[in-house]
């Protein structure tokens, strides 16, 4: 299932929404009217341009507000002030560069629903041991075949190994699933985020909070999209379930999703701080910070407020990735999930995705950005199906696209695959599968989206997603192999700088050149994309699809 059109860039639709949802984004709205300014006093990130934190302070007095605290190392003071009036009127001092809300605005990519054919056979394994040296379900692993991280492949070269820390920014990780627990590092993962029972309107949101506070343990996952990130990426070999890309990875929880699958500006920034100040090496990010799919400082559709606070996003985002690359992070994401030719975007259906209703048209252009995809510093990865078609969802664009990797893709009908076993396949806490009743009271599967493994007693869960998401993790996984290869003694245990673990990843990719014809036509959604570039470099594919067994035997 292609997770989350809007709220996840991973997990599946059937072929029937997904045509639904692209002829919606296809059709023309009516336009766009700007949202009033609102007086309602709220609290705000006013982010100041360089040497600028005196005169921003002044500002946010001289407005009517209260300034609070001072985040020096991405340039921003909270401000308490009334409404988006208050936000309007900061906007024309010259030290301040952008003003957005402190509240829910951001969104983790995948696809939601379930494929049109299920036609997979048993979704119940029982064994004690993997088979040919692999794990029990590593037959259904298209994925990590394709990239070659296989007994054969890559694995009996370089498997990574804990000194490689790799942050999963997401919605949590359910660091007791068996195929998690052997490589989660507790000591260092976050929780960022407080989940909200309901929304500003009243709305049921991530519902009743689990604990006092609403703020989870850092080795829990209510949604399920990060611990499927994670698994794709370090699930060990282990004898059960399935194999990730580097199975000897540390997993660090570095939440910044809520429950809902929705992510503030000021979690997603802090996480990235987080990951720098802590050592990490790489950081997956399968998620897009909104309320605005595509953020245009300029719209001429938008009010002041809503520009301020795109502004804000873009800058507030940007800081904190320049923060963490410094510091050694490398950076991978999601492209998305819109079918949308980012170098060329002309509407925006999604936004402003908060509070939930809010969505408008917009006539929109390529200096309009989606973030972090298309922020400096950022790897993007677009998705391909089994046979190494660009899925009908990705994204795409010859500027935007950095390298591919396998997303899955239920509709695509070049391999012997059927329904869902064209997605990916990666562990799901049991926790989610009970409450969104994809399994029954005794714990067995009742769609064929999921598979139960059974080991000594003991039983664990996979399901089947695609999307970006689900994409972008076989990237970080290469990523840790090329760091545990190269890298030298460093902060967390090894260290290796992002330009190198970049020039690396392109190199060690399978270049794919696009299709002869220069485009590929979905009929299941009637579209029709085109690929500009060559085979080294282009629009589909990027520098090539990801390869585990290249990185883990390329000569450095």
């Amino acid at each position: 299932m292609v997770q989350g059109y809007r709220r996840l860039f991973g997990a599946a639709v059937s072929i029937t929404v997904a045509a639904t949802l692209a002829a919606s984004t296809l059709a023309t709205g009516a336009g766009a009217t700007a949202r009033p300014a609102s007086s309602t006093p709220g609290e705000y990130l006013v982010f100041y341009a360089k040497g600028g934190q005196a005169a921003a302070v002044a500002a946010v007095k001289a407005s009517g507000g209260t300034a609070g605290a001072v985040d020096t190392k991405l340039g921003y003071v909270m401000a308490h002030g009334p409404g988006a009036a208050f936000a309007e009127r900061l906007g024309d001092s010259p030290a301040v560069v952008g003003v957005t809300d402190n509240r829910r605005i951001g969104t983790a990519t995948a696809l939601t629903g379930r494929a049109a054919s299920t036609a997979v056979p048993s979704q119940e394994i029982s064994t004690a041991a993997g088979a040919r040296g692999g794990d029990p379900l590593s037959a259904r692993q298209w994925d990590m075949k394709m990239i070659g991280a296989t007994p054969s492949g890559s694995y009996a070269k370089d498997r990574g190994s804990h000194k490689v820390l790799v942050g999963i920014i997401d919605t949590g990780v359910d660091g007791k699933h068996p195929d998690i627990a052997p490589n989660f590092n507790r000591a260092l993962s976050r929780n960022f985020v407080t989940d909200h029972p309901k929304d500003p309107n009243g709305k049921v949101l991530d519902g009743p909070c689990e604990v006092k506070g609403c703020k989870d343990p850092v080795d829990e996952d209510d949604d399920g999209h990060g611990t499927h990130v994670a698994s794709t990426i370090g699930s060990p070999l282990n004898g059960i379930g399935v194999a990730g890309v580097a199975p000897n990875v540390s997993l660090v929880n570095i939440r910044a999703g809520t429950d809902s699958g929705f992510f503030f500006l000021k979690p997603v920034m802090d996480a990235l701080t987080y990951a720098g100040d802590a050592g990490i090496d790489v950081v997956n990010m399968s998620f897009f910070v909104d309320p605005w799919t595509f953020n245009c400082a300029h719209n001429s559709a938008d009010s002041r407020a809503d520009q301020l606070q795109q502004a804000g996003i873009v800058t507030g985002v940007q800081r904190a990735l320049d923060y963490a690359r410094s510091r050694g992070v490398t950076l991978i994401s999601a492209l998305g999930n819109g079918s949308t030719d980012l170098g060329n975007p002309t509407e925006d259906k999604e936004s402003p995705g908060y509070p939930l209703g809010k969505e408008r048209d917009r006539t929109i252009d390529n200096s309009c950005v989606n973030v972090p995809a298309e922020s400096n510093g950022v790897i993007s990865v677009s998705a391909v199906g089994p046979s190494k078609r660009k899925a009908w969802y990705s994204d795409y664009g010859i500027e935007q696209t950095d390298v591919a990797a396998p997303g899955g893709d239920p509709s695509d009908t070049g391999s012997s695959l059927k329904g869902a076993a064209r997605e990916i396949l990666a562990a799901a806490p049991e926790k989610a599968l009970r409450a969104q009743k994809l399994i029954d009271a005794k714990g067995k599967p009742t769609s064929s989206s999921v598979v139960r493994d059974c080991h000594r007693g003991t039983c664990s869960y996979y399901q089947y997603l695609s999307g970006t998401s689900m994409a972008s993790p076989h990237a970080a996984g290469v990523a840790a192999i090329l760091i545990d290869r190269f890298g030298k003694p460093g902060k967390g245990g090894v260290q290796l700088s992002p330009a190198r673990v970049e020039q690396l990843l392109y190199a060690t990719a399978d270049q794919t050149a696009c299709p002869s014809s220069g485009s590929t036509t979905y009929s299941a959604v009637e579209q029709t994309h085109a690929c500009e570039g060559g085979k080294t470099k282009n629009g589909f594919y990027g520098h090539g699809i990801v390869d585990a067994f290249r990185a883990a035997t390329a000569k450095g």
